[in-house]
């Protein structure tokens, strides 16, 4: 449906080109024909005529890019208006031409201007009917003023109508591009959702089997050292199981590690922050500074990944939207919890009012996952400051539902926490 209107609106524009010279052509042909002028009087006309088909070729047609500059139009429109004035009380037959003083007066004025373009259109007309202006008697004047009134109100009327319908197709247009700019939006947002729940599933699967592998093989092979080493003098089979023991539980622990986000492989996450924010620092050119409160310990993997993902994303939003010129990360340490603490100096915004991204949203559902507050404070103008607490869950403990601690021994507990 909005192709075929779209089509129609090319048509009528090609019209509104086509029509002005059209109803200056005919009338001209017309009184070339029939109308007895002697011949000076009728190369005036037609002289006039051409002039008038050269000023729309040169002002309007060959010129387009003049078409939205009012001085230039105005010009243009009073140069018309000057040609149909003098071809209409020089020959009733040129007032046909009122239609492109219309056509003109909707195409190139603006807002009210078009109505009083209009009307001294209708005026002309009226006077070209009419032969002139009226004799001073009032029959004349009065015939004079009806020719006027019945002329100017139709024409004031259809252009009344064209203004609304072209206003409603210009909201039609702004709405058809809104729509389009929404459902791109729509699309991006859905396929930045898509990456990040991917992105959210292969965390999630990588801690399970880290969980797992940290669990069962680790805390098996343990299990199975300390047996062995129950015997201070053991036969060789035994020392050869002993050795493949221990080879394995190292390979389960280097394989809980490769499932690690590679800035904690090799680093504690204290470490692991300051290289991300050095890292964000170089590709933004915003400071940025880490700062650590409390005695830093291992925690578990998946609170050390909730944190260091919760940094990353909060960083990743201050250089998405806040316009800052300086962030400040502070890791604190705490009995029980541990909390990692951004604030900006940026644009701010408002917590309360919608937003369309699924940053804040995944920070605060990864949070959750363990048992802990995401909270953000920020106002226009203001900054922002995000704050993720976690329990402190030790390295050796598991996040996971697992079997209760006191059915593992304390001496497999130690050796897999080694």
């Amino acid at each position: 449906m909005t192709d075929k209107l779209d089509v129609w609106e090319r048509r009528l524009h090609a019209a509104d080109h086509a029509i002005p010279y059209l109803v200056l052509a005919l009338p001209t042909l017309v009184y070339v024909l029939i109308i007895p002028d002697p011949p000076a009087t009728r190369a005036v006309n037609i002289g006039i005529a051409a002039a008038t088909a050269l000023w729309m070729l040169w002002w309007y047609t060959l010129h387009p890019g003049w078409r939205g500059r009012r001085g230039l139009m105005a010009v243009f429109y009073i140069g018309i208006l000057v040609a149909y004035a003098v071809l209409g009380l020089r020959h009733s037959i040129f007032g046909f031409f009122s239609f492109a003083g219309y056509i003109y007066a909707f195409s190139v004025l603006p807002g009210r201007w078009k109505l009083g373009g209009v009307v001294t259109t209708g005026v002309l007309a009226a006077t070209s009917l009419h032969g002139g202006l009226p004799a001073p008697d009032p029959v004349s004047i009065g015939v004079y003023l009806a020719i006027v009134f019945i002329i100017v109100t139709i024409a004031g009327t259809f252009t009344l109508i064209g203004h609304f319908t072209d206003e409603q197709s210009r909201r039609r247009k702004e709405m058809v591009a809104e729509m389009a700019a929404m459902m791109e939006e729509n699309a991006g947002l859905h396929a930045q959702l898509l990456i990040q729940a991917h992105e959210a599933g292969v965390l999630d699967e990588r801690q399970r089997l880290a969980r797992e592998i940290h669990d069962t093989l680790a805390q098996g092979f343990a299990g199975i050292i300390t047996q062995l080493q129950a015997d201070e003098d053991p036969p060789r089979h035994v020392e050869t199981a002993l050795r493949l023991a221990r080879e394995n539980l190292a390979e389960a622990r280097r394989s809980v590690h490769a499932l690690r986000p590679p800035a904690l492989v090799d680093a504690s996450l204290p470490d692991a922050l300051s290289e991300v924010v050095t890292g964000w620092t170089d590709q933004t050119g915003v400071a940025a500074s880490v700062a650590t409160t409390g005695r830093a310990r291992p925690l578990h993997p998946e609170v050390e990944v909730t944190l260091l993902r919760a940094a990353q994303e909060a960083l990743s939003n201050v250089a998405k939207h806040a316009g800052a010129s300086r962030v400040g990360l502070t890791l604190s340490y705490m009995e029980d919890v541990v909390t990692l603490d951004v604030r900006d100096d940026g644009a701010g915004f408002d917590p309360a009012g919608a937003t369309d991204g699924f940053g804040l949203v995944g920070m605060r559902q990864r949070v959750s996952r363990l048992a802990g507050a995401l909270v953000v404070e920020s106002e226009p103008g203001g900054g922002t400051a995000v704050s993720a607490s976690v329990p402190a869950i030790p390295a050796s403990v598991s996040a996971a539902p697992v079997p209760a601690p006191a059915l593992v021994p304390a001496s497999v507990r130690a050796e897999v926490a080694r």
